[in-house]
């Protein structure tokens, strides 16, 4: 006598790939890239000197200026749309990128250079540099001192966290209103620590400047690193009213997780 039961049919099996990403991790995905990367190039093009504008005392700035505080003004944003949960694994996320990054440029800088750099130039002409001279020019660009990496490292983590928290305290506090001053609150205080213990680090214990000479420097990079952010704030506003029009939400309105969304 046959078996007339029937076999209970088998589970569909779902495939990560089935269903597109929603556009709310999507985007999230496109500020931690943008993010790490301009962490990366700060750490990459920070080495760089140039002259401080409309300023006659011939002081130096570093061309970091020109990412770095594009990484506060991108925290400031997923803060406000994806909180500080997310902000904060992005500033994770950015600090082991970097550490990434300088283990790999450490070891391209340790490999010894072949002849063959020396013989033709990016054009294809003849070169007559020797190995050593291309050698100490790709040092003198990658190659980076132990001890400001530790204070950049440093700086960058606790600066960073601080502005999460800075940022949410301040929606907190004036529930939900005034983006400018959460914006602009947290990155003030939070670029503060950031100057003060790269600086102090650096021109204290590395360069041994006086105590007027690494102060006055530290508040005049300062200075250049507040009106930066005092500028950013129209992005700020852009940032959010693009991304929660995007989402379908009004720039008022608090961005629902698809998750919780769903659950409700």
């Amino acid at each position: 006598m046959s078996d007339t039961s029937a076999a209970s049919p088998a589970p569909p099996v779902s495939s990560p790939d089935s269903e597109p990403y929603p556009l709310y991790e999507r985007l999230y995905m496109v500020f931690a890239v943008t993010f790490c990367t301009c962490l990366v190039l700060t750490n990459v093009i920070g080495i760089k000197l140039f002259q401080a504008p409309h300023d006659p005392t011939n002081f130096a700035l570093t061309t970091g200026l020109i990412t770095y505080p594009l990484t506060f003004l991108l925290t400031d944003i997923v803060s406000e749309i994806w909180g500080q949960k997310r902000a904060d694994w992005m500033v994770v996320l950015g600090f082991l990128m970097s550490l990434l990054m300088l283990a790999v440029v450490q070891m391209a800088v340790a490999l010894p250079p072949h002849h063959y750099w020396e013989i033709y130039d990016a054009k294809g002409l003849p070169f007559y540099t020797s190995t050593d001279e291309f050698q100490h020019a790709f040092e003198s660009v990658f190659a980076i001192q132990g001890l400001l990496l530790f204070g950049s490292m440093l700086a960058y983590a606790v600066a960073q966290l601080t502005d999460n928290r800075l940022f949410h305290f301040w929606k907190r506090f004036t529930g939900g209103k005034h983006l400018w001053l959460r914006n602009n609150g947290s990155t003030i205080v939070s670029q503060l620590l950031d100057s003060l213990i790269v600086g102090s680090i650096l021109f204290f214990i590395g360069m041994k400047l006086s105590w007027t000479a690494g102060f006055e420097t530290i508040f005049t990079i300062y200075s250049y690193k507040l009106l930066i952010a005092l500028l950013d704030t129209p992005l700020v506003y852009a940032g959010v009213y693009v991304v929660k029009k995007a989402l379908g939400f009004e720039f008022h309105e608090d961005v629902v997780p698809p998750s919780a969304a769903g659950a409700a």
